[in-house]
């Protein structure tokens, strides 16, 4: 045996010595404490039940200045004392904990009113912490298991159309509120801003700037979810992500059951019916883009820029709606890309 492997055998047996070391004083600490003091005590004296109870006096009483249909609730949740309800009894089953002989369990509408302020705010674990009185260690485990439970049982109300009826139901509703004929239905990619992923190089850094992952949406004519798909790297350009999805791939195989080719109105040759998108996506027989570059003022091509820019601009609309609710979409998100995946499906459903 050489001198060098003599080398690597003394180095690796310094290593696990090490290791067994640094087990062995991480066993043998002491804790300073099994539940800070002051989370204890908080949530003896106001629970946040009670916290609950005073944000519905802004709905039960009536005289009060305050009284804006559940203001005080709906602002801090984003939505409604009986939405919320509603939530809890999809999802109470799948996040409910026994009790031990340590502690108490955090109780499911206390669990889901952490992740509900979580995705309303964004604010840091450290920072709810302090506000629910629940620690920083167990607000990240609940916060992902709970966003698992919404996206289970609220996947069935985002679907795409099954038949053909489905389909026309959204192209009159297209035609009827942003006069775009034929088109049954609006996508674009929004880009969730993240913190830099541990060990990631430039795998989730976009050409805007910043780390992130891509949402990709469908959106119907009443700013309605159809289709949504979330977790491509940030470095992936929209189209690239299109490329990625179920979406595209039942689009070229023709199983998506779109209606056959119809003349518009005041018209003799038939157009199929299509997606609207901006310049990022692909042109093809389904999927409708404007016109490149400035069109002269009057001429056909840039009033057919207006008239789909219109109806693209539905899904553009959609995501600001839902940055202005869950404010979390608004800054960069200190998660994990992949449990930052499960925190905007949540939002999405």
């Amino acid at each position: 045996m050489c001198a060098d492997d003599d080398l690597l055998i003394a180095a690796a047996a310094v290593i696990i010595i090490d290791q067994n070391d640094r087990k062995k004083a991480r066993k043998s600490r002491k804790r300073r404490f099994w539940v800070r003091p002051s989370l204890k005590s908080g949530r003896a004296k106001y629970s946040v039940n009670d916290f609950m109870n005073d944000l519905i006096l802004d709905e039960v009483d009536k005289l009060n200045l305050e009284y804006r249909c559940g203001t005080g609730f709906r602002n801090f949740f984003r939505m409604t004392s009986s939405d919320f309800e509603t939530l809890l009894s999809l999802i109470g089953p799948r996040i409910t904990k026994m009790d031990t002989t340590f502690r108490k369990a955090i109780p499911v509408n206390e669990r889901l009113a952490v992740t509900l302020r979580f995705l309303a705010t964004g604010d840091s674990y450290h920072s709810l912490m302090y506000m629910f009185k629940i620690s920083k260690q167990v607000i990240s485990a609940i916060v992902p298991e709970v966003c698992d439970a919404l996206i289970n049982a609220l996947q069935d109300y985002i679907k795409m159309p099954e038949n053909e009826s489905e389909w026309k139901e959204k192209a009159n509703e297209f035609n009827e509120k942003w006069n775009f004929p034929n088109c049954v239905g609006a996508f674009d990619g929004k880009h969730i801003a993240l913190q830099a992923p541990i060990n990631s190089g430039t795998e989730y850094f976009n050409y805007k700037g910043f780390f992130s992952i891509v949402l990709f949406a469908v959106v119907d004519a009443n700013y309605n979810f159809t289709y949504a798909n979330i977790g491509c790297q940030g470095r992936i350009s929209d189209g690239g992500v299109i490329n990625e999805t179920k979406f595209k791939k039942s689009l070229e195989d023709n199983t998506m059951n779109l209606p056959s080719p119809c003349k518009l109105p005041g018209r003799n040759k038939s157009t199929p019916f299509v997606f609207v998108a901006d310049d990022a996506f692909p042109l093809t027989c389904n999927i409708m883009k404007p016109y490149a570059g400035t069109q002269e003022k009057g001429s056909m091509k840039r009033i057919f820029n207006y008239r789909l820019s219109r109806a693209r601009r539905v899904s553009e609309n959609t995501f600001g709606i839902i940055s202005s609710v869950f404010r979390i979409l608004r800054k960069p998100i200190l998660l994990e890309p992949k449990t930052a995946k499960k925190v905007v499906l949540a939002i999405v459903y």
